[in-house]
């Protein structure tokens, strides 16, 4: 779209441009803001960090191992390993074109001025020594230096950190990225694509990170401790192994070491919790789809345990409480104002940079007589107001703006007459405006310092509506019954934002204003306790009140979909953008609602705790399984005995009694509340169950060998037992029984029966009849087990029952092992 040069710039800033010549000749020297941006996660670092690792490493071996000494029946174990690996990789690749897709700079046209015209090219277009022509609402496409502004200002919170606007001035540098918050201007492009300042900060915007996540942690701490003890363990098996078979020199010569290291590896795999890692993945990956359903757009799958262990969110009112539309309600006159007031709105409302709220007043006022302004002071964010002087028609100089930001405390007074007019619209949930008028003009130097005029007199005020969310009341009311915290917090005034909140139901007299917030952290902890609703916040604010909340132990998630909530969103322990939102918004936030609806939070809610609570439930599976592998190994190999299990044989138990039926609990509707802490649950029902498996094997195999039971028979009976007592465990992790359970437990209980009735089976698991005496045994052991599974689990639900109660406080913060306010967030 052609326009002619703004008139409004200075002379010296009209300059022509580049010519189509000069564009030609820098697009051809590659001087274009075009930029592919690479992901600071290589495809080779994703496959290293997902394959090679230490416990695939150790996995790895033992499977090539087996395959060298023939025995591939027995690396059965290998195919969850590589299944994991995949999962992890096809994840990491998806999260990668998802990052790889996010640009800062948002899609929007870019305006230049080429050949005396103004047009409007794709950000991409723009090449070196362009004439940006930069106006409130506009983001800016490439490093530029000013040349000439009117009252710019500049948002560079993005880029900086610094919350507050930037003015700019000719000679001044204007950052990629940033956002025109008010005023106009004209900049020369200086560095355009990878060089600019905002495809740099991409690349440290877009750094692999993760967000904080119980489960995960949990895992790696798990892993992190088996790593010490499996080399240990291993020699001490090995060397157990090589014992009986006649000592390290005979079991050599004779080839016997061939089932030694088959036994070692059988203990060694048993003791590595794959399967756990797998389901958690998968868990994850399944969360994160059925989220994508409900159109909520999850960057990073463990977040969707997140808000499960949030307990306050901070809501910012626009966009998420109200749909972020505004529309002018109604214009009141104060008395003895002055004439004119309907011109000047209608020129306010047909301003080149009249922000949302001034171009709703342009179908109510439409523009008659052009007026022309002898002075002008552009809205400012900071301000929160404007001024414009006429020397003809509505002559002096007209303020629009917050009433308490131009009257000062005199608006909020209810004794005065606009304080009443004022209070009484923001106590019904209005947006107030006061169009404020001074005899005097605005002279060049009251421009450039910003000054309002003397003696202003309010005119009129000017209110705006909103529509309220239809899905806000029935959200907010499931967080209040699940005992989540909400503090609503808004730029608008204190009052219309109480309004809006006890409009969707939250019992609040009145708003806080935020201009009176304690700069100490723990005054400002102690406000944010007993309030709920603030009004008159600035972005900074919201980061301040994010981290005051988490320091009194809160994890905090917080909304917004504009640039001035960036800093809280990413200052949060889970941040969420709604899909309308600032694109570096949305770049920060770990959720974002691609259809702005803020009734999804509550699926998120659920998805997240069925995550938590069923990974919880299925980890004392994998755990119990760990702890007893590792007891047989320490007990077989201190005792030297042989290991009475073959890999495939381990194969069995961990398939049907575990990894099977796991991957159906885990994906299972539950909405248990979460509560830190949930390795140290897991493990107080592993560790003592796994010891009482480990036992009742050793006990077994000592008393078999007695009664001279021969090797297949015993590593049968041995499987027996395990499967058993491993379908029973199962059996009571699982309870209370549902029909879905029931039907899963009894389905892997007739796959057990086949696996020791089918000849086919029975022959490539290498199991045999037991005999008489041997099954005996296996029934004294298996009843006398499972009789001993049933008392730790009594115990530890009388554990879980006073860890609940206590809200986890025996040893927990939001994430597992880390204490309260702990964050891991994009650097």
């Amino acid at each position: 779209m052609d326009a002619a040069p703004d008139a409004s710039l200075s002379p010296a800033a009209v300059d022509p441009g580049l010519t189509a010549a000069d564009v030609a000749e820098r697009v051809a020297t590659g001087r274009t803001n075009a930029f592919s941006p690479d992901t600071s996660r290589s495809v080779w670092t994703i496959v290293r960090a997902n394959v090679f690792t230490l416990f695939n490493g150790i996995v790895f071996a033992c499977f090539f191992v087996l395959f060298v000494l023939g025995r591939w029946q027995d690396a059965l174990f290998g195919l969850a390993a590589f299944a994991n690996s995949i999962i992890g990789c096809v994840q990491e690749f998806r999260a990668k074109a998802a990052l790889d897709r996010l640009a800062l700079l948002s899609t929007s046209q870019s305006r230049v001025r080429r050949d005396g015209a103004e047009v409007e090219v794709m950000p991409a277009d723009v090449v070196i020594d362009d004439i940006l022509i930069l106006r409130a609402g506009d983001q800016v496409s490439a490093d530029a230096t000013m040349i000439d502004s009117r009252a710019l200002q500049i948002d560079e919170s993005m880029l900086t950190g610094e919350s507050d606007a930037v003015d700019k001035r000719p000679g001044d540098e204007a950052l990629s990225g940033s956002i025109v918050v008010s005023g106009e201007g004209a900049a020369r492009v200086t560095r355009v694509g990878a060089d600019s300042y905002a495809n740099r900060f991409a690349g440290e915007a877009k750094r692999f990170s993760l967000v904080a996540s119980e489960v995960r942690s949990s895992v790696d701490r798990v892993l992190k401790w088996m790593s010490w003890i499996i080399g240990p363990v291993g020699l001490l098996v090995l060397n157990a192994q090589m014992m009986v078979a006649g000592g390290w020199v005979h079991a050599w010569q004779s080839g016997a070491w061939v089932d030694a290291v088959v036994n070692t590896i059988a203990a060694l795999t048993a003791m590595i919790p794959l399967g756990l890692v797998l389901i958690t993945s998968i868990t994850f990956a399944v969360g994160a789809a059925k989220l994508a359903g409900q159109q909520v757009l999850v960057n990073e799958l463990p977040a969707v345990e997140g808000l499960a262990r949030v307990d306050v969110i901070c809501l910012d009112k626009t966009g998420t409480l109200t749909a972020g539309e505004i529309a002018f309600d109604a214009l009141q006159a104060m008395p003895a104002a002055a004439p004119g007031i309907e011109a000047v709105l209608a020129w306010y409302g047909a301003a080149p940079d009249a922000n949302a709220t001034a171009r709703c007043l342009r179908e109510p006022f439409p523009v008659g007589v052009a007026l022309a302004p002898s002075a002008y002071i552009p809205f400012s964010s900071a301000r929160k107001w404007s001024a414009v002087s006429f020397t003809e028609g509505p002559v002096g100089t007209w303020v629009l703006g917050a009433p308490e930001m131009v009257f000062g405390d005199a608006a909020t007074d209810a004794a005065t007459d606009l304080g009443r007019v004022v209070t009484a619209l923001a106590s019904s949930g209005r947006r107030t405006l006061v169009l404020a008028h001074s005899a005097a003009v605005l002279t060049d130097e009251d421009a450039e310092a910003e000054r309002l005029p003397p003696a202003l007199a309010p005119a009129a005020v000017v209110t705006f509506r909103e529509q309220v969310r239809e899905d806000a009341a029935q959200t907010l009311a499931y967080f209040a019954q699940q005992g989540v915290g909400i503090r609503v917090i808004s730029g608008d005034n204190p009052r219309t934002v109480a309004a809006i909140a006890r409009e969707v139901g939250l019992d609040v007299p009145e708003g806080f204003d935020a201009r009176s917030l304690p700069d100490d952290e723990a005054a400002l902890a102690d406000v944010l306790e007993r309030n709920l609703v603030f009004g008159r916040v600035t972005p900074e604010q919201k980061k301040r009140m994010v981290l005051a909340l988490q320091s009194r132990g809160h994890t905090v998630a917080m909304t917004g979909d504009g640039v001035n909530d960036a800093l809280a969103i990413k200052a949060a322990d889970l941040g969420i953008a709604m899909n309308s939102g600032a694109a570096a918004t949305k770049a920060v936030a770990r959720l974002v609602l691609l259809d702005g609806r803020f009734s999804h939070l509550p699926d998120v809610v659920a998805e997240g705790r069925q995550v938590i609570a069923n990974i919880e439930r299925v980890s004392m599976l994998f755990l119990t399984k760990t702890a007893y592998a590792t007891g047989l190994a320490v007990l077989f190999g201190a005792l030297v005995l042989e290991f009475p299990f073959l890999p495939r044989q381990l194969s069995i138990t961990d398939g049907l009694t575990i990894g099977i039926p796991a991957f159906f609990l885990a994906l299972l509707p539950n909405t248990q509340r979460y509560v830190p802490g949930f390795l140290r649950r897991s493990l107080a029902f592993a560790i003592p169950a796994g010891a009482v498996i480990a036992v009742s094997l050793t006990l077994y195999t000592l008393a078999a060998m007695q009664l001279g039971v021969s090797e297949p028979e015993l590593r049968t009976g041995s499987t027996i037992i395990l499967a058993v007592v491993g379908i029973w465990v199962l059996t009571v992790l699982s309870r209370p029984i549902t029909r879905f359970k029931a039907l899963v437990i009894g389905a892997m209980f007739i796959a057990l029966v086949a696996v020791f009735s089918v000849p086919l089976l029975t022959e490539f698991f290498q199991l045999v009849d037991p005999g008489e005496d041997a099954a005996w045994l296996v029934a004294v052991v298996t009843v006398l087990t499972i009789g001993a599974i049933e008392i730790v689990r009594f115990f530890h639900r009388r554990y879980v029952e006073r860890d609940l109660a206590g809200g986890g406080s025996g040893g927990g913060g939001p994430v597992a092992g880390e204490p309260a306010g702990t964050r891991r967030r994009p650097e």
